[in-house]
């Protein structure tokens, strides 16, 4: 969705993907997994995401991999390949619109000054998958056969990102000859996403306006959640905040009074263009959450 259709949804939110079920707005991948797997458990309908009983390793794995993917500073190695060639980067209100998001340059030369260095780390990325977590040969992270679970989706979109951004990988480098187990799982996950966008067919598209006008008249997909009062922020429910993530598109806030707090979300008070009340979910990690007095004090 273009920024002004999202801005009309009640959220300052700059990333994507983000998620409505009803008139609750939930942020960062990370938080939506889990929210789907908690709203729509395992069915014929809504296949399971994770192992239906996983083994602590297995568990420990998955967590780990998210972590690794975005805190472990991948993805931002992984956005330091992109081409400095690429048309879209001649235009400056693109390349000025990426700085604000990013808060770095966005120009030609220290997009080529950042890439050796990123190439290092994506290597040795490559080179983890390949001589550890699939050198014995699995088909997939968790060692199953049934097909992909999130360890692999928490892992595998980074490189399978990297693998159709032409230019990024450089084949004398980066290729399935130095890594065919990597490869030959990234091309594992393709085919399995792939088959499933073929059986479900095309997602309907809605103009900025339909999505509103859903989100306005639909109804809450949760219960309202509850303030943690032992948190150690000291907020209180009801108290005006603003929330905003910490890695990247820090520079928009959503500002609301808080409705829940706990160790894994905090969820805010937002409105649509059309004033429609809505709840805006985001992780407490990777997050942050002020008293909007104290960040007026700033």
């Amino acid at each position: 969705m273009p920024r002004p259709d999202v801005s009309s949804l009640g959220t300052a939110y700059r990333r994507i993907p983000l998620l409505s079920i009803g008139r609750d707005i939930y942020l960062d991948t990370r938080l939506i997994l889990s929210k789907l797997e908690t709203l729509f458990p395992p069915s014929p309908a809504h296949p399971a995401l994770s192992s239906p009983s996983p083994s602590p390793n297995q568990a420990t794995l998955t967590k780990l991999l998210e972590h690794w993917a975005i805190d472990a500073g991948m993805f931002n190695r992984a956005a330091a390949l992109i081409p400095s060639d690429m048309p879209l980067l001649r235009d400056p209100k693109f390349t000025k619109d990426r700085e604000d998001y990013t808060g770095r340059s966005w120009s030609k030369e220290n997009i080529e000054r950042a890439r050796p260095e990123a190439l290092v780390e994506i290597y040795a990325a490559f080179e983890f998958f390949e001589g550890t977590v699939l050198a014995d040969g699995r088909e997939w992270v968790l060692g199953g056969r049934e097909g992909p679970m999130l360890a692999d989706i928490e892992a595998a979109w980074l490189f399978s990102w990297l693998k159709g951004l032409k230019g990024a990988l450089p084949p004398a480098y980066i290729s399935s000859q130095q890594f065919p187990k990597t490869f030959a799982w990234i091309e594992r996950f393709d085919a399995v996403v792939l088959a499933a966008m073929k059986k479900n067919g095309p997602a309907q598209k809605i103009s900025g306006a339909e999505a509103v006008q859903a989100v306005g008249n639909g109804e809450w997909a949760e219960e309202e959640a509850s303030v943690d009062g032992d948190d150690p922020s000291g907020l209180r429910k009801g108290e005006m905040v603003e929330v905003w993530p910490i890695d990247s598109g820090f520079s928009r806030k959503d500002r609301g009074r808080l409705v829940g707090l706990s160790t894994k979300e905090v969820v805010v008070e937002g409105r649509t263009e059309e004033g429609g009340e809505v709840r805006i979910h985001a992780p407490r990690h990777g997050f942050r959450v002020r008293s909007a007095k104290e960040v007026e004090k700033l």
